[in-house]
């Protein structure tokens, strides 16, 4: 099993949506690198759900992976944003998953908190311009911030 970040404005869709929801393709996702680590997550992966782009920002809940390697429908749909004419259904460029509410943590996990326990080589949130908004996490780092999370 890995350990994921994943990125979302509350706006947009944050753990309360998820929690309602239960399960939620993450579609979207438009940088080659963050489509990478899509590209390698794995059914029962856990994913730190971070709150971006708000104030303050953090991590907010847990999901999991419950679908791997799946094409996002938005790259083929022209009248979404997300739309990618280059992409074909017989050639996708552009993978995701699905991910699964897991829980809300009872304690909130600020930017600020997260820089304060972790330095940018550890997790690479932390890292001043990180716009990535899906990156893997280390073992030892995601067995900190559980139990921070947690209290």
């Amino acid at each position: 099993m890995n350990y994921w970040l994943m990125k979302s404005e509350p706006d947009a869709y944050g753990i309360e949506d998820l929690k309602r929801d239960r399960t939620t393709v993450w579609d979207g996702v438009r940088n080659y690198q963050a489509r990478n680590f899509l590209r390698s997550m794995a059914p029962g992966d856990l994913v730190f759900f971070y709150h971006s782009n708000t104030t303050p920002p953090g991590i907010v809940g847990l999901m999991k992976v419950a679908e791997a390697n799946i094409d996002d429908p938005t790259q083929f749909d022209a009248k979404n944003k997300y739309y990618d004419p280059k992409a074909t259904k017989e050639s996708p460029r552009w993978q995701t998953v699905v991910v699964a509410f897991v829980e809300i943590f009872p304690q909130f996990l600020s930017l600020d908190a997260l820089r304060e326990t972790f330095n940018p080589n550890e997790l690479s949130v932390v890292r001043q311009g990180n716009r990535l908004s899906v990156m893997p996490v280390p073992e030892e780092v995601a067995q900190t911030i559980l139990k921070q999370a947690k209290g």
